[in-house]
């Protein structure tokens, strides 16, 4: 569909012959579904130029680029008139190549974090020819993949923009995510043929567990318990419709996830954004290290002013991103 007669929004499904995993398994016909959107700029090679790739959140997919429309609307810092983002929905969820959509369930190959980037570097190259983007954006789990990106592939980037999240799985999120692992290790039925109403029932547990990670420490201080009964309920409700299988071996990914050791490979100027009031990814461990593991590092806590953990209404955040983006084209220039 076209904007206007540059700015184009896409919205498909490629299919790659094969994708090979980390651990040598090989799958055929694999499907990526992906959104394009914005205005492409062309080098006098012919390569786009200002490509911006989206990584989604844990429970997301491509669509949630929309999260961004604070900071990417007309006049904004990534205004889609100057940038031309693509959204990919990650390897393991529905949508694209994963255990529910394959019909291979809990024999899908087990993936990691650098197969996610893998996946969607192949993508990139065979869909649009791009090998090299400007920049990567993505919070959460999609900062996982950022950093993973950034490490492992130093040269294939400008700059990286993360919002909160963490280099390792330890402490905390740990926990959670080992108890989550034993929640649905603990069923029979998670190896049977049949999607049973057992299954459903773990999906109703982990999801109370994941709850109380999407807001920020203050909010359940000021609700009373009946008002977290309601938020709740819509929580799991949502929640329910993550197929059992993806979300076991997107966690399995998670549990082995940490970079903390290749943090000094990269080179593209960062910025990372964190919140004061967040439980899940906190300053003091997840935040204020990077100054210290990553060279081209700035660094910024603001408090949310919203009950969810999120940059995008913090009226600051735009004049970071203006001076981050201006100090990116003074060096390239």
């Amino acid at each position: 569909m076209v904007e206007n007669s540059e700015s184009v929004v896409e919205y498909d499904k490629y299919i790659l012959d094969s994708f090979e995993f980390e651990s040598g398994n090989v799958l055929d016909n694999v499907v990526v579904e992906y959104m394009a959107k914005g205005t492409p700029k062309y080098d006098d090679e012919g390569n786009i130029k200002n490509v911006v790739v989206f990584c989604h959140k844990f429970n997301s997919n491509y669509s949630s680029l929309s999260d961004l429309y604070r900071i990417t609307g007309e006049g904004k810092p990534f205004d889609f008139n100057n940038y031309y983002f693509i959204s990919i929905t990650s390897l393991g969820f529905t949508e694209s190549c994963s255990p529910s959509s394959t019909g291979l369930k809990h024999k899908f190959p087990k993936y990691t974090i650098l197969d996610r980037v893998n996946f969607k570097r192949q993508f990139l190259k065979e869909k649009f020819g791009i090998e090299n983007v400007h920049g990567l954006i993505g919070r959460g789990v999609g900062g996982y993949e950022i950093y993973t990106w950034a490490c492992e592939y130093p040269d294939e980037m400008d700059f990286i923009i993360v919002n909160g999240s963490s280099y390792k799985t330890n402490g905390y999120r740990y926990v959670v995510s080992k108890a989550m692992e034993s929640m649905i290790e603990s069923s029979d039925d998670y190896y049977s043929d049949v999607y049973n109403d057992s299954l459903s029932r773990i999906m109703v547990s982990i999801n109370k567990l994941l709850y109380s990670n999407y807001f920020s420490k203050n909010i359940f201080q000021n609700m009373s318990n009946a008002e977290i009964d309601v938020l709740m309920d819509d929580f799991v409700d949502d929640g329910l419709f993550v197929d059992i299988y993806d979300f076991k071996l997107r966690n399995d990914a998670i549990l082995e996830y940490n970079v903390e050791d290749k943090l000094i490979n990269i080179k593209a100027d960062a910025l990372i954004i964190s919140s004061n009031n967040d439980m899940y990814y906190t300053p003091e461990f997840d935040f204020m290290p990077l100054e210290n593991l990553i060279e081209n590092c700035k660094l910024i806590l603001f408090e949310p002013k919203r009950d969810y953990i999120s940059y995008e209404n913090d009226p600051r955040i735009d004049e970071e991103l203006w001076e981050f983006l201006d100090n990116l084209k003074v060096k390239k220039e």
